[in-house]
């Protein structure tokens, strides 16, 4: 095994290790913490995130999709997963449903796009834009909980059941608590449903309208 190979396989360890997995030889993992150390920086944590090959997303992606916005934003977005054109252009929502969650952001909250930041829960395109895989989730999770401490946005909007499921602790379904607050380790968390979702079933348009009416309203609260 060559040391860039063993070294991605002990930092994997590293991350699963610190979402509550257990391992037989744990001497190993206490001799390599130093790998598993990520960025403070996010234009460092963003360089790490391209070179990533934790997991099987990376065998078939075309580009890793970061996350992009204000770095300085009160308000971060948070979906599933790249698409298509996500995965072809490295950028967060570009596509149909994006071009939806950009008129949602301009139209209802009265920000414009660059105001806020937005980014996934894995960072590279499932095949056939499937849901991410539990591992694959897991195993990317700590790239975009860095990036919320370091942008420490005020109000986490999650964009469908996917991305609530993995920041929050609860079983929630997303019908029953979207628009509402959820306080999750120091994070204001306020669900709705995802873009994709709406452009499949425009009936729930008036409810994710209603969300971002919360939002809003939450937003004005803090900033004064």
């Amino acid at each position: 095994m060559d040391k860039i190979t063993k070294a991605q396989q002990i930092k994997q360890l590293l991350i699963l290790k610190s979402l509550g997995y257990k391992y037989y030889n744990p001497s190993l993992l206490e001799q390599n913490q130093n790998i598993i150390n990520l960025p403070e920086n996010i234009d460092n944590l963003k360089k790490e995130a391209l070179g990533c090959h934790l997991c099987s997303l990376s065998k078939t992606r075309t580009n890793v999709v970061f996350g992009e916005g204000n770095l300085h934003a009160k308000i971060m977005f948070i979906g599933e997963a790249p698409g298509e054109t996500e995965d072809s252009l490295g950028r967060p929502f570009v596509g149909k449903s994006g071009e939806l969650l950009t008129t949602m952001i301009e139209n209802v909250l009265g920000l414009k796009r660059e105001d806020v930041y937005i980014s996934n829960i894995v960072k590279c395109r499932p095949p056939n834009n499937r849901n991410p895989l539990e591992e694959e989730a897991r195993t990317c999770l700590p790239f975009l909980k860095k990036q919320i401490d370091i942008i420490k946005p005020k109000i986490i909007v999650t964009l469908g059941s996917v991305a609530l499921k993995y920041l929050t602790t609860n079983e929630f379904q997303i019908s029953k608590v979207r628009g509402t607050v959820i306080k999750q380790d120091n994070l204001v968390i306020i669900p709705t449903f995802h873009p994709s979702y709406l452009l499949r079933n425009p009936s729930a348009k008036k409810d994710a309208f209603e969300d971002l009416k919360s939002i809003k309203k939450l937003y004005e609260e803090i900033i004064g």
